[in-house]
């Protein structure tokens, strides 16, 4: 009998400096930039708020949560809109510098990256599969990040 091939869909999210991976099932929509409203006295990162489906979520830089340069708006900038994983936000919102692009992803395809990431940064690892190194977010912790800011600032 054949062994069957294990496969995720999953989303390539562009970044300034290079690409996100997500399973596909974590995202819920991925949309133009809308207007957003500024939270005051939020970091940086912490873009503002964006409406989506009824109500305000969080908008956030990824790039920005890193510690890197924030990037300048642009008309390829996407909102990425994450399902929460339920411990402290239902949604949350990323800023994609461009359109992310669908990948199925297989232990064939894929291994582990070389690079080190400082502790609480949002990254639990990277991958390198053909010509991609791209970042893994630790969904849980940013969901953390931004349900501590969301709070502190209300």
């Amino acid at each position: 009998m054949a062994e069957r091939v294990q496969e995720i869909y999953s989303l390539l999210i562009p970044l300034s400096e290079g690409r996100l991976i997500v399973p596909r099932a974590c995202v819920a929509e991925v949309s133009g930039l809308p207007v957003h409203s500024e939270m005051t006295g939020a970091p940086p990162w912490y873009i503002g708020t964006v409406p989506w489906n009824g109500k305000p979520i969080p908008l956030v830089s990824f790039e920005g949560i890193c510690g890197k340069p924030i990037p300048p708006g642009s008309g390829r900038a996407r909102m990425v809109v994450f399902v929460g994983l339920g411990h402290r936000l239902t949604q949350f919102a990323i800023v994609s510098q461009g359109f992310p692009q669908l990948v199925r992803l297989s232990s064939d395809v894929i291994r582990p990256g070389a690079a080190v990431f400082p502790e609480r940064t949002p990254v639990l690892c990277q991958l390198r599969m053909a010509n991609e190194v791209p970042l893994v977010p630790d969904l849980e912790l940013l969901e953390e990040m931004i349900a501590d800011e969301t709070r502190a600032t209300l």
